[in-house]
């Protein structure tokens, strides 16, 4: 212990003012050299690759903030523009599904100048919410009820083809009944002779069957009848069904005719509800029961 340093009780350093102004010093002098001399940029450049990990770590977080978020608005920027073009499109179809018929009329009608088709209908659209699971019924629900408007028997329609007509409605929500339902059947004519018949359901999404057609009628697989506006509810000249098979049954004095839908009835997931000129609410007696709206059997 004899031999041990003895540690001085006071240290002399240089005091804290001397140090501030040693250190202003040396920084007036580095900012000189670096301002006249550029003798401090190898010095900066090595500090800021050194760094430059740090301020991208830093900044990375916000950087993919950004990057999401721009992703995520376009995304919903372009599903917003694909639904407005499907609806587009579907309202479009369903007014050019007369076309075909009015040429086959004007090419029977030369001499008139004008004709009873009208493509000119107010329409709606509409989702399908719900399948009935009944396998004897062929019945959906849609989500438009007589807050849009909708009304008893009024005609739906799909982007190809008739689907069928409204047989409830509720405030938010509204009951088609298919044209392949049992129960339900509407007139058709023949588009390229104007052969009339009535087009029934077999209770099938892929049959119809084509009621009362004399054996020596005209009638071939692959004719296409549409909507003939004899039951003042349905306007004329919209697309119905395609003749599939003609059949001579001996105990039958008809003609078996069985006609294929045009309507995606089993693959629709929008519908376009139908306001034709000649066609109100005020066409549907009131005491009519729903269940009976749009048979004509």
């Amino acid at each position: 212990m004899r031999n041990a340093v003895i540690k001085p009780l006071f240290v002399h350093a240089p005091s804290a003012t001397f140090r501030v102004l040693v250190a202003a010093m040396i920084a007036l002098g580095l900012m000189v050299a670096d301002h006249r001399y550029h003798h401090l940029e190898l010095v900066r450049a090595t500090l800021e690759t050194v760094i430059y990990p740090m301020q991208y770590a830093a900044s990375l977080p916000a950087q993919l903030v950004r990057t999401a978020q721009g992703r995520l608005d376009h995304e919903a920027q372009l599903r917003r523009a694909n639904d407005d073009l499907q609806h587009e499109n579907l309202v479009l179809k369903g007014r050019l599904q007369q076309f075909e018929s009015l040429r086959a009329e004007n090419m029977r009608l030369r001499d008139l100048l004008g004709s009873s088709f009208d493509v000119g209908e107010r329409v709606l659209i509409a989702e399908i919410l719900a399948v009935d699971l009944d396998p004897y019924r062929q019945q959906v629900i849609i989500n438009k009820g007589s807050n849009s408007g909708v009304f008893v028997g009024q005609p739906v329609l799909d982007a190809q083809a008739v689907m069928g007509q409204v047989i409830r409605v509720n405030a938010l929500s509204s009951t088609v009944l298919l044209i392949t339902d049992a129960d339900h059947a509407l007139p058709v004519e023949s588009n390229r002779n104007g052969l009339r018949t009535i087009a029934a359901g077999k209770g099938s999404s892929q049959e119809l069957e084509l009621l009362y057609i004399s054996k020596n009628a005209d009638i071939h697989v692959g004719d296409l009848f549409v909507t003939s506006g004899m039951d003042e509810r349905f306007p004329p000249g919209y697309p119905v069904a395609r003749v599939k098979t003609v059949r001579q049954d001996p105990d039958n004095p008809f003609t078996t005719v069985i006609a294929e839908p045009t309507a995606r009835l089993d693959r629709s997931r929008e519908v376009l509800l139908v306001w034709a000129l000649n066609l109100t609410p005020a066409v549907v007696p009131p005491a009519l029961p729903t269940a009976a709206v749009g048979n004509v059997k």
